[in-house]
């Protein structure tokens, strides 16, 4: 249980905490990074698991870099210039790229501050979920550095250009409300629901087409980059594929049978 990550599962559910409570769970150390990548790598090949739950252990979601080792001149944050570039690239920003590239849909279950690269991550995932102690801070410009593992790349996709500028140039912080009003998370909850609150929304998603639903998640990524007819030549080509699985004729026939259908993933 002393883990950077805590996995546990719960049927066709993952749930992922970050475990570091006593450090309000920084993600730059490369245990974490190591961790999160041999999660990601590990559900993607079990087609057992549907949906994945990120959160962190304690109060905080992730306080992102440790900044005691920022000050130190440690880590991710020690070395001359071209080797603290090339710590990033070996290091966090491992994070953004395997969380990108992860077949299963991600649910972050925000538990309190989500800072720097702990909001980062928070927006790597496809859905966000908030307690009403949380709030959000791209707040790198506090600290006299920028958004190192992809914040300028994720915020302006969740919120417009117009209120990332303003998030990721003041450092300000944004609470949970807030968040909701800007689309940022779907639904903002009481602390001691949060939890249940995202098992239910992985349950929704869990409840669907394995295969079906891992494809859709990969078109609403490669539509983010895509021409319209890139998209739509890569939809015929999987909606050929999903047509031929058991899980669609089980989904037909319940349908037309008026039943809740039983998907196997085949």
């Amino acid at each position: 249980m002393d883990g950077p990550i805590l996995v546990q599962r719960d049927g066709f559910i993952e749930a992922w905490t970050i475990n570091r409570p006593a450090q309000s769970n920084p993600i730059s150390g490369m245990d974490v990074v190591d961790a999160l990548v041999a999660c990601v790598d590990a559900v993607n090949a079990d087609y057992g698991a549907r949906a994945v739950i990120v959160t962190g252990a304690g109060a905080t979601f992730s306080a992102g870099g440790n900044v005691k080792d920022m000050a130190n001149r440690r880590g991710l944050f020690g070395g001359k210039p071209h080797e603290q570039r090339d710590g990033y690239r070996a290091g966090i920003q491992r994070i953004p790229r395997i969380m990108y590239n992860c077949d299963v849909p991600l649910i972050a279950a925000v538990n309190g501050p989500a800072i720097g690269a702990g909001c980062d991550l928070a927006l790597m995932c496809d859905l966000r979920i908030a307690s009403e102690t949380a709030f959000f801070a791209e707040s790198f410009v506090k600290l006299g550095i920028i958004p190192g593992d992809g914040g300028a790349w994720l915020l302006p996709k969740a919120v417009g250009m117009a209120r990332a500028a303003e998030v990721i140039l003041t450092g300000d912080r944004v609470d949970a409300m807030k968040t909701l009003e800007w689309g940022l998370v779907s639904s903002v909850v009481a602390p001691e629901t949060l939890l249940d609150e995202a098992r239910a929304l992985a349950g929704r998603v869990a409840a669907n087409p394995p295969h079906t639903v891992r494809m859709a998640k990969r078109l609403l990524r490669e539509g983010q980059h895509q021409s319209l007819d890139s998209l739509l030549e890569l939809s015929a080509a999987m909606q050929a594929l999903v047509q031929q699985t058991t899980d669609h004729t089980e989904a037909v026939n319940a349908f037309m049978e008026k039943r809740t259908a039983a998907f196997t993933g085949e």
